[in-house]
């Protein structure tokens, strides 16, 4: 169907020439002499985008750009001016024009401007449909050749900008292309990462893990008023979609994935980054501050003491800030209090809104319904993001010149595909991970450890093994089976082994 045009100049039958040439390339072109006149016309009829005079007799060109965004505030407007005085200019602006163009004007300029314009989202989406196609033999490459660590992160930021370019085009057919490139790279990683990981953790050549990142990333470049926020469950994707707002108050000066330890829980992930060890070596040293997954009360009561027995381990002198945030009214209790953080070298803010957020969606309908796909999970998180405290805190970081860094301690992934198991009632309850005595699985879908001490992993009692799930499984109990079944499928997990769940970003950045 041919784009309609409407176009208002006071002199029309001058356009003609114009007209024509619009005409003979396939748009449709309606006319109007006068603001009055263009206002009729859009009481008749719909057009796609508008060619507006400034200067004309009667109500002018600004005050008919007005009452149109009063009636009609997404129809795109370009303005045609003669002036190209600075205040006409910044009022059209102001008045969301979508465009302008200094007369004299030729057909060429204006076809440029209408493909611009109204054939944006087609262009975009013709050129990624393209790029992705030319791509996608070299991903499937990749994915059955690939070996090593470095290799599985830079082909998971690969996918994931992919993912975020899809976003942006309405081509459902390419996106479950790459839906199912996801699958296949998550199906070899698991593989991977089950060849390897207890090499990994027992000393040998490995990847940044959860319980280096401090040592090897933070401390070494901790400056006088250095903060730190530990966003809960932010996947890479998460960053990426909040990282061009946080731009405008901050240059990246590095950005790099690492790798989130077994389990990708918050018990295990976190206590490891802040204690600077792996889970059974913090049992170990520190049993009044470890809990197992069958213990009473919260398992993440002492991150502050873990964080301070590192720092005094590695004989650093750093005077420490740590801040948990629960919710909203915690989070402005604390901007109020801002000045506080001037008195520490490195402030630590650990915000759990992104993970109340994942949980929200297994437990609230609403929340399904607001994020059904990541996609939207991706939208929702960007609109949190920009109405948080967290915001602010990073805007007032940025205005007293304080060095930020910003990381996660595991991600999550959207589940699909139940798998049974049975074990004891003191099981851990984790959907994507399970420990406790005599469990029964399907190994086919699950990286087994019957000796948890070879991958640092702390034993809650004899025959108790760790099964972590892998790409999108969840783990079920039989009893009421369809019932959990029908309730889990689909909602935000972690714990197992999936790139979203392991590969998570750490950045440094300096204010502008």
């Amino acid at each position: 169907m041919a784009k309609k045009i409407l176009w208002v100049d006071d002199e029309i039958a001058l356009l003609k020439p114009h007209m024509l040439f619009l005409q003979s390339k396939g748009y449709e072109v309606v006319t109007a002499q006068s603001g009055l006149e263009a206002l009729d016309e859009l009481s008749n009829q719909d057009v796609d985008i508008i060619f507006l005079d400034e200067q004309m007799p009667g109500i002018d060109g600004l005050e008919t750009l007005n009452r149109i965004k009063s009636r009609f505030p997404h129809l795109p407007v370009v303005m045609i001016t003669k002036s190209e005085e600075e205040n006409i200019m910044e009022e059209a602006i102001g008045q969301q024009i979508t465009d302008y163009i200094i007369k004299p004007v030729n057909p060429k300029q204006i076809l440029l401007t209408l493909k611009k314009i109204l054939n944006k989202k087609e262009l975009v989406s013709e050129k990624t449909n393209l790029s992705y196609q030319q791509d996608f033999q070299r991903i499937s490459m990749d994915i059955n050749m690939i070996d090593t660590y470095d290799e599985w992160a830079k082909l998971y930021e690969k996918l994931v900008k992919w993912e975020l370019k899809m976003d942006g085009i309405q081509d459902s057919q390419m996106s479950e292309i790459l839906k199912g490139q996801f699958q296949e790279a998550n199906r070899a990683f698991f593989k991977f990462v089950k060849d390897n990981y207890e090499a990994w953790v027992n000393g040998d050549e490995a990847p940044v893990m959860s319980h280096q990142i401090l040592k090897k990333y933070v401390f070494p470049k901790v400056e006088a008023n250095t903060l730190l926020v530990v966003i809960d469950n932010l996947r890479y994707d998460q960053w990426l979609t909040i990282a061009p707002m946080i731009e405008d108050y901050y240059k990246p000066v590095n950005e790099t994935l690492y790798y989130a330890i077994l389990p990708t829980a918050t018990q295990y992930a976190r206590n490891s980054i802040f204690g600077g060890m792996l889970p059974a070596d913090l049992k170990k040293y520190y049993p009044q501050w470890w809990k197992d997954d069958t213990d009473e009360g919260g398992k993440n009561l002492y991150e502050k003491d873990f964080l301070e027995a590192q720092i005094k381990r590695l004989g650093l002198n750093l005077k420490t800030n740590y801040i948990k945030i629960l919710n909203y009214s915690f989070g402005q209790k604390i901007i109020s209090q801002f000045n506080r953080f001037n008195n520490y070298d490195l402030n630590v803010v650990v915000y759990n809104f992104v993970d109340m957020l994942s949980h929200a969606k297994t437990d609230m309908n609403l929340i399904k319904e607001l994020a059904p796909d990541d996609k939207a999970y991706r939208s929702l998180t960007k609109s949190w993001f920009d109405n948080s405290p967290l915001f602010e805190l990073v805007k007032l970081a940025a205005a007293h010149q304080m060095k930020l860094f910003i990381t996660t301690d595991h991600g999550t992934i959207n589940v699909k595909k139940p798998t049974k198991v049975i074990g004891q009632k003191e099981a851990s309850l984790n959907l994507r991970y399970k420990t406790g005595k005599s469990l029964s699985y399907d190994p086919k879908v699950v990286y087994a450890v019957n000796q948890p001490e070879t991958i640092k992993l702390p034993s809650i009692g004899i025959n108790s093994p760790f099964i972590f799930a892998k790409e999108d499984y969840f783990f079920v109990y039989p009893n009421n089976y369809n019932q959990y079944v029908d309730y889990f499928t689909d909602t935000l997990q972690h714990g197992g082994i999936s790139m979203q769940e392991m590969l998570v970003p750490l950045v440094e950045l300096q204010p502008k």
